[in-house]
């Protein structure tokens, strides 16, 4: 039977932002594919359908559990990654997808997520200390070190820093020793020569564009130029909605994925995106404040992995849109199409209301709110 301290203790706030956001993507959606693309308008309302799904089946499930299967759920992520690799679908150069009849899966997304439950486990279970050596955290170096390279290998350069940075993100937050945190730069500077040259080279020329956008217009840097005038052309209120010349005449490429800010931007001005910014914020100052909250090691330090998954993933698509940061392909969240993406970030912050729900409650005892 439910537990009536629950529903009591249900955090309505969080629940609801989501279901704002959602419906702000549905709206923008539909202008992104406005006449020739309806059919994606139609697959997006039922992956938000299905996320909304899994959101609810997360809320109501107990965090706890999760922590029992951390690292199965860990190493089944990593299975798919090496299967990908050898059976994934190839478009665009990149082999990130599971074909599964007119279904598409894209194991990295999970592996973000399951990253996240494995290194807020092996923190819970570390002794408490002021700050951390290398010989405290190897274990969670190795846990981030094999997704990582498996996502690049794919390519997928956005979602493998995406998953380096969040957990660096919550590794600093935790504490490490100064002497530690020196060498990791270190090691980061030896190795960018070596990541630079694995990668492709169409990722090699989005950074050197991002650099001088003017070096190539109508190559690489027509993405980063086209992007910026949509934003621009904005304004203060926008065009309209169904009004942006930019994204409906075609000058925005994968204006319904990675640059769909840009259709919103350009539709709904500067009050707009500034709105859409202030919900974002509300989302990443609510997951901190779950984490600060948190009764339990794990709840606190997940907590704090799935809010730096969101905020780092959030912060670099708009410095991607916004020419200031190089292309790297990273979806918008919630806003963007693409059902691994939309799923995988319900589910996250469906365990976010569910450690924020389930906070009163530990080793049996009830806590004051």
């Amino acid at each position: 039977m439910l537990d009536r301290r629950l529903i009591q203790n249900f955090d309505w706030f969080l629940f609801f932002l989501v279901i704002l956001l959602s419906l702000i993507s549905i709206n923008n959606m539909y202008s992104a594919t406005y006449t020739e693309q309806a059919a994606i308008f139609k697959r997006h309302i039922c992956w938000n359908l299905l996320g909304f799904v899994v959101f609810v089946i997360m809320i109501f499930l107990d965090y706890r559990h999760i922590k029992r299967w951390a690292y199965h759920i860990y190493f089944l992520s990593v299975i798919l990654l090496l299967l990908v690799l050898i059976w994934g679908k190839i478009s665009s150069g990149s082999q990130r997808w599971f074909r599964i009849g007119f279904l598409s899966f894209q194991p990295s997304e999970f592996a973000k997520l399951s990253v996240a439950i494995v290194v807020s486990h092996l923190f819970s279970e570390m002794p408490v200390k002021r700050s951390y050596g290398l010989r405290d955290l190897w274990k969670i170096f190795v846990l981030i070190i094999i997704p990582f390279l498996l996502i690049l290998k794919e390519p997928d350069l956005g979602t493998a820093l995406i998953i380096l940075i969040s957990c660096g993100t919550v590794i600093v937050f935790s504490g490490i020793k100064r002497r530690s945190f020196l060498i990791l730069i270190g090691v980061c500077f030896i190795l960018a020569p070596v990541v630079w040259t694995g990668l492709k080279d169409y990722q090699k020329k989005r950074i050197i564009t991002f650099l001088n956008p003017n070096l190539d217009p109508l190559g690489a840097g027509y993405h980063i130029t086209q992007s910026k005038i949509a934003i621009g052309s904005g304004m203060i209120f926008g065009k309209g909605f169904l009004k942006g010349s930019q994204s409906k005449l075609h000058f925005i490429p994968e204006k319904h994925t990675d640059f769909i800010f840009c259709v919103f931007a350009e539709e709904r001005g500067f009050i707009g995106s500034a709105f859409l910014l202030f919900l974002y914020c509300l989302l990443i100052l609510r997951g901190l404040n779950i984490a600060k909250r948190s009764k339990d090691r794990f709840g606190s330090y997940l907590a704090l992995s799935i809010t730096m998954l969101l905020f780092w993933q959030i912060f670099i698509n708009l410095g991607m849109v916004m020419g200031m940061l190089p292309v790297v392909g990273t979806p918008l969240l919630f806003m963007s199409y693409g059902g691994s993406s939309l799923i995988f970030t319900m589910a996250a912050v469906g365990i976010l209301i569910s450690i924020s729900t389930r906070r009163y409650m530990f080793n049996g005892i009830s806590y004051a709110i």
